[in-house]
């Protein structure tokens, strides 16, 4: 059977002479597309733009243009840049939205666990000027705003998420806060949590959360707070919790019935937002 998309990686941005490429999932049917950018999760600090292939073939299948990036990480680099490399890519993606037979107003992005929190900072916040560092020229007037977000274990509270780190002993993740962040100052400053909260997002994309209750990498309670948070700030708001389900379960075991379940809540999430638009 053929297979219902094509694969092609292309490099979305060159900052300083660097390389970063994008992998793109395109649906073999006629456009015009809804469309994701994808942003994988490691601590801010590893994995590549295959991290969520599972969920990226998934959403592809269903006829929505994926873009599952790379991007600058520690140590090379710290907040922001990373989350400007994410805003230049959703402009990068707009601008050739005709080559790739995707409506400009279909684009929104798929982000788990530290790529959840990255892509909620540019889908509350599309214009700010930290996220705007090493851009082209011509995208300038290019739109990063989202249309919806999809939000997998996202850590939208990082200032929480390191004090748990440290209370649990969880040394890694704590050496992973400490090389993505320059000081908890600005960890607090680049929390979604606190900017809901404080009533500082500029939007709030319709988004979908998606949260295993077996999760002990979160700080208890992460995903219930920022839910709550985002609809007090008037913010249409999807949650879905997995009864007995751990960290990145879709990606550990895409083929359990809880991961089919939370694909096709993804799927049907993404084309209610775009087809009756």
């Amino acid at each position: 059977m053929a297979a219902d998309f094509t694969i092609e990686d292309v490099t979305y941005h060159s900052p300083g002479g660097m390389t970063l490429l994008a992998r793109l999932y395109r649906p073999v049917t006629p456009g015009p597309h809804p469309a994701v950018i994808d942003v994988h999760g490691g601590r801010w600090c590893s994995e590549t733009r295959l991290t969520n292939a599972c969920i990226d073939e998934a959403v592809a299948a269903s006829g929505v243009v994926v873009m599952a990036l790379d991007f600058r990480m520690p140590p090379l680099v710290q907040y922001p840049v990373p989350v400007a490399d994410i805003n230049l890519a959703i402009r990068w993606l707009r601008a050739h939205a005709a080559e790739y037979e995707i409506r400009p107003d279909w684009i929104g992005g798929i982000g788990t666990s530290s790529g959840g929190h990255q892509l909620a900072l540019n889908g509350l916040n599309p214009d700010a000027p930290a996220y705007r560092q090493d851009h082209p020229a011509e995208m300038s007037g290019v739109s990063a705003d989202l249309a919806f977000m999809v939000l997998c274990w996202p850590v939208s509270d990082p200032p929480a998420r390191y004090a748990y780190a440290i209370e649990r002993k969880m040394d890694i993740h704590v050496q992973s806060h400490n090389a993505y962040w320059p000081d908890e100052a600005t960890m607090s400053l680049g929390s979604p949590q606190r900017i809901v909260t404080e009533g500082e997002a500029a939007t709030l994309p319709p988004t979908l959360l998606i949260q295993g209750d077996a999760d002990v990498i979160l700080a208890p309670g992460m995903s219930d707070r920022f839910a709550a948070a985002f609809r007090t700030a008037g913010g249409d708001l999807e949650f879905h919790t997995f009864p007995g389900e751990a960290h990145t379960f879709i990606t550990k075991n895409p083929s359990s019935a809880a991961s089919r379940d939370a694909l096709e809540h993804i799927v049907t999430f993404i084309h209610r937002r775009t087809d009756a638009a």
